[in-house]
């Protein structure tokens, strides 16, 4: 009998999940001949038994360059935690993960792969403690899944903020502003780490290390008392003031985490009401999401999903792939859900502070 895999893409899309879902499939059908089926939607889909989609070589011929997900994402689908609304208007959660099981073994699945975050990898995991074949794909763009150095996504993702920098640097020139740049990156500061020091930003603020709001204008001061009359500043949204809080703009639930947003015109008003010079403030938000991956996303994707199909072949179920240095390897996915954090006293912003970016 053929074996028959599924692949499904949970969470927030990042680019280089359709390059996954291209690997995937080339590596199983010509090198094992297995057939491929994608569900749509993440677990949504298959909680729902939406139509699936057949894949093969024709169907992900262009893939490799194309951003998003062509199976569509969801990141508020728990099957652990699926939501119901009463008549009353009361909400409800329950637990229906059983039918993520019956449902797999409805598509004749003898595996599933997922690609996602650590929302997606502890949910595998826990299925995979009911029986599930499942391996995993590690994807986000904020680079926080542990125990993999990288993940696809990130590259691009800082390369579109580093972009956004270079763009406002010159009209932050030209009207000798201060301009600020919120990025993306949940409770770690790597996108706003790696793309403030790439594009030349004077201060970075991120979750791991709360700011003084002093800091950064003695740090504008300088620059202006030097004769530079303009300044950058890049705000990770996950970061905090001493003794302060992160923001959101939306609260959570048991199906969705709260979305943070909002430090970035916190830190403009601060900077406007200390300085008293013209701020502007860019919230970069999914742009650093969409758009074509750039070729080390892509060619970093392609070997996940290259590696996630011989995880398969080895019965790896519970396991995640992972890169350490240049090498492949594998992990268990309820290890990998910890968030992968800057080290505050690390050589990355050790590097930093010696070019003179300050941190608040």
């Amino acid at each position: 009998m053929n074996t028959r895999i599924g692949i499904l893409t949970g969470g927030g899309d990042a680019p280089g999940l359709n390059a996954v879902i291209r690997a995937v499939v080339l590596a199983a059908n010509r090198h094992y001949g297995w057939e491929v089926i994608g569900i749509r939607e993440g677990f949504d889909g298959l909680l729902s038994g939406a139509p699936t989609l057949t894949l093969n070589e024709y169907t992900v011929r262009d893939l490799l360059a194309r951003g998003g997900t062509i199976l569509g994402a969801a990141n508020r689908g728990n099957p652990f935690a699926q939501r119901h609304e009463h008549p009353d208007g009361t909400v409800e959660y329950t637990d229906v993960s059983h039918i993520a099981l019956e449902r797999m073994e409805a598509l004749k699945l003898d595996a599933l792969i997922v690609a996602g975050g650590d929302g997606t990898m502890s949910i595998a995991a826990k299925l995979v403690q009911m029986g599930a074949r499942i391996v995993g794909v590690p994807k986000t763009i904020d680079n926080d899944l542990n125990l993999t150095d990288v993940t696809f996504g990130f590259d691009t993702a800082i390369s579109t903020a580093t972009e956004a920098l270079d763009k406002l640097q010159t009209t932050a020139e030209s009207h000798h502003r201060a301009m600020v740049l919120e990025v993306m990156g949940r409770n770690a500061g790597w996108i706003a780490l790696k793309a403030g020091v790439a594009g030349g930003a004077d201060a970075i603020l991120i979750p791991e290390i709360p700011f003084r709001i002093d800091v950064v204008c003695n740090k504008i001061r300088d620059l202006q008392a030097s004769g530079r009359r303009y300044s950058l500043i890049v705000v990770a949204e996950g970061a905090k003031p001493v003794g302060g809080e992160q923001q959101f703009y939306i609260s959570g639930n048991p199906l969705m985490e709260a979305r943070l947003g909002g430090m970035g015109y916190t830190v403009g008003n601060l900077l406007h009401e200390c300085l008293g010079v013209e701020v502007r403030v860019t919230v970069l938000g999914h742009l650093q999401r969409g758009g074509q991956p750039t070729p080390h996303d892509r060619w970093l994707a392609t070997r996940f999903g290259w590696a996630a199909v011989h995880l398969v072949a080895q019965k790896q179920w519970g396991h995640m792939v992972a890169l350490r240095g240049e090498k492949l390897t594998s992990v268990p996915m309820v290890d990998a859900t910890s968030t992968k954090r800057v080290d505050p006293e690390g050589d990355l912003v050790q590097m930093a502070r010696d070019l003179g970016i300050v941190f608040g």
